[in-house]
């Protein structure tokens, strides 16, 4: 069980992400993406129904697990992975060709998930898993989600929005700290609660106490004997705090509005609207899936 601690921001958004999110990523990366293996249902499921001929942006991509999907049509969609870890995407620009009898080169891409390198419009969908929640405002939230609807079609682009939850479930291997303790973030949102900011630790330990975690979550490092049995780190193992903005009920749906209006998009279905010439969003689906919040938005035009 990893204790997760309170933090309150006090330096620079885009310092405190280069220090405890950045530069850890590329610290753990190897290893980090040896817990990274299982796609989650909805997500896939996700991929699964994309047309034919459709090329995407997996904006944050990690270790690219998503790039090979959807498995059941390979090669029917061309996903493009973007993120800021060099290590990760070294990983991720073979990602799903360790089976393959040749070696498989996925397109990625490095760069930052606020920068603005797309023609409007250029990719007919987009996915933003566990990233988000690694961007240490609420204006920098908004922004995240705003350049994934600037980069989809405004007429038919479908976008894919995973953050971590502060309701965790069960089977999560993250302790958060009792309700009412630590400083909530300030949240600008509207009509929701606020998140909270908090450092979760990842134990970098020996490569013969790393296993795989076969749960359908996002994992954390598999402890190692020592650690099963003391609930601490092992002697020899490295512990990096990774900054994350968890999300409360609520506020990741609010965020996509918010992000869409500062766009001048409608939002709802296109139904509702008579007006001819009106772009906006509606929103397919959204909830709450093993201690994450997700929203799936389509982008339409009248």
């Amino acid at each position: 069980m990893k204790n997760v601690t309170p933090t309150t921001i006090t330096d620079d958004p885009q310092i405190h992400e280069d220090l405890h999110v950045h530069a850890i990523y590329d610290q753990i990366a190897a290893h980090f993406s040896s817990t990274r293996y299982k796609p989650w249902p909805i997500i896939a499921q996700f991929l699964s129904t994309l047309p034919t001929g459709w090329i995407g942006l997996d904006s944050g991509t990690g270790n690219g697990k998503y790039l090979p999907l959807p498995a059941e049509r390979p090669g029917s969609v061309l996903t493009i992975g973007l993120d800021r870890s060099r290590n990760l995407l070294q990983i991720a620009q073979h990602a799903g060709g360790e089976a393959q009898s040749n070696i498989i080169t996925r397109e990625v891409i490095w760069g930052d998930v606020l920068g603005n390198a797309w023609r409007p419009g250029a990719f007919d969908y987009a996915i933003s898993i566990a990233t988000i929640h690694h961007l240490a405002s609420y204006e920098r939230r908004k922004l995240a989600v705003q350049r994934l609807l600037q980069c989809v079609s405004s007429k038919h682009g479908r976008v894919l929005i995973y953050v971590w939850a502060i309701e965790q479930d069960e089977l999560s291997k993250r302790k958060l700290p009792p309700s009412g303790q630590g400083q909530p973030s300030q949240n600008l949102a509207r009509g929701c609660e606020p998140g909270q900011d908090v450092f979760v630790p990842w134990v970098l330990s020996q490569p013969n106490s790393t296993k795989h975690n076969t749960q359908n979550v996002e994992e954390t490092a598999a402890p190692s004997v020592y650690e099963a049995k003391t609930g601490a780190a092992a002697p020899n193992s490295e512990v990096y705090n990774r900054y994350y903005h968890m999300f409360a009920k609520g506020e990741l749906t609010q965020l996509t509005h918010d992000a869409a209006r500062g766009l001048g998009l409608c939002i709802g279905s296109p139904d509702g609207f008579a007006e001819a010439n009106l772009r906006g969003i509606d929103i397919v689906q959204d909830g709450w899936e093993r201690s994450n919040y997700f929203v799936e938005l389509r982008c339409w035009t009248t």
